[in-house]
């Protein structure tokens, strides 16, 4: 990293006192608390007036070195990537599986790291016993609150805020459909976030999704939705942005996407941030000086946008993985990609300094 970068860093260190994290020190953790992690290097957390995050992989937590080191050193909001997800945690009516789950919570603690819960309700996360169970409405229901309760009271003080309803709404603006909507109806986008609440009132609730940076139809369709929540009385307090964007989209499109979320009036957290670079699904592509600058600009823009907003809407910036070799998006598409702010080998990119830059 360039010599300016690491003065802003230390300027940074000597300036900003510690941050007042969530997670209190004198809570009881679940398991065994994990030995803190080095964290002697300067990271996004000692420098970032709002929380950055991570969506992390509880296995690599657990095996490998640099990559928590790299979590603690640089994040102060974590976010189970798949351990938290009903299919994860549900293995049949009242029958839970909280070993993952429990470890990611230890090493929060361990760390000073907020959690963030994600996520309760999921069109793509019903276990096969939820897919093929038979009721009513009201046993569909019953269902519903067991699960949310369950998993919501474990984690009471623990975990500060929740996706409870995630990507609930298609592209063209209509209701997705899923196994909630089928056996219980609309009703079920307002119970699932009342049975949250009633769990944990001191939980910050957020509906998640995608799309906003793109389709002006999905974006206006997700606000609407959450207008409606709010109207209902419905306990909604925050909107999860995902923002898996590119290098090809506008910089006015996601000014406009995190500007737009924060007209609901809700936090607003970026929650699952990266930058695919190969949108042609080179097979042969390299990564290039052109690439990193580009994506770079990108960063700089969304954690900008972000940063212009109220300090009170501003719930944090999570990227959806730690370092470009556990990307999702080389498999979903098939080609080389380097969606994150580190690389293969946990090195800062240049993306870094656009985040840096954005926090100016």
């Amino acid at each position: 990293m360039k010599n300016h970068t690491h003065s802003f860093l230390l300027i940074c260190l000597l300036t900003i006192s510690v941050i007042n994290l969530s997670c209190k020190d004198e809570v009881e953790p679940l398991i065994p608390i994990p030995t803190p992690a080095n964290t002697d290097t300067i990271g996004l957390r000692d420098v970032s007036p709002f929380p950055f995050g991570a969506a992390v992989n509880i296995s690599s937590l657990k095996n490998n070195t640099k990559y928590s080191e790299t979590v603690s050193r640089e994040f102060n909001s974590i976010t189970a990537e798949n351990s938290m997800k009903m299919k994860a945690i549900s293995q049949g009516r009242g029958n839970y599986f909280w070993d993952d789950a429990d470890y990611l919570v230890g090493y929060a603690i361990a760390n000073k790291i907020r959690v963030h819960g994600h996520a309760l309700i999921w069109y793509k996360s019903t276990p096969a016993w939820i897919e093929s169970f038979s009721g009513t409405k009201d046993e569909w229901k019953a269902v519903m609150r067991e699960y949310i309760l369950a998993v919501v009271g474990r984690y009471k003080g623990k975990i500060e805020s929740w996706d409870v309803l995630n990507e609930a709404i298609l592209d063209d603006g209509t209701l997705r459909d899923c196994i909630w909507l089928q056996k219980i109806g609309t009703e079920y986008m307002d119970i699932c976030f009342q049975y949250a609440h009633e769990a944990d009132p001191d939980a910050i609730l957020f509906y998640n999704d995608y799309g906003h940076e793109y389709s002006s139809v999905k974006r206006k369709a997700i606000n609407n939705l959450i207008a409606g929540l709010k109207s209902r009385n419905v306990p909604v307090h925050g909107i999860g942005l995902q923002m898996h964007t590119n290098i090809n989209n506008s910089n006015a499109n996601i000014q406009t996407a995190i500007q737009t979320a924060a007209t609901t009036g809700l936090k607003v957290h970026i929650s699952e941030f990266d930058i695919r670079t190969n949108t042609s699904t080179n097979q042969i592509l390299t990564y290039s000086s052109t690439i990193a600058a580009a994506q770079k600009e990108k960063y700089q823009v969304a954690v900008k946008a972000f940063f212009d907003l109220p300090a009170s809407q501003r719930y944090g910036f999570s990227f959806w993985g730690v370092y470009d070799a556990q990307s999702w998006i080389p498999g979903e598409y098939g080609a080389p990609d380097w969606p994150l702010p580190f690389d293969k080998d946990f090195k800062r990119k240049v993306a870094y300094d656009g985040i840096l830059a954005g926090l100016k």
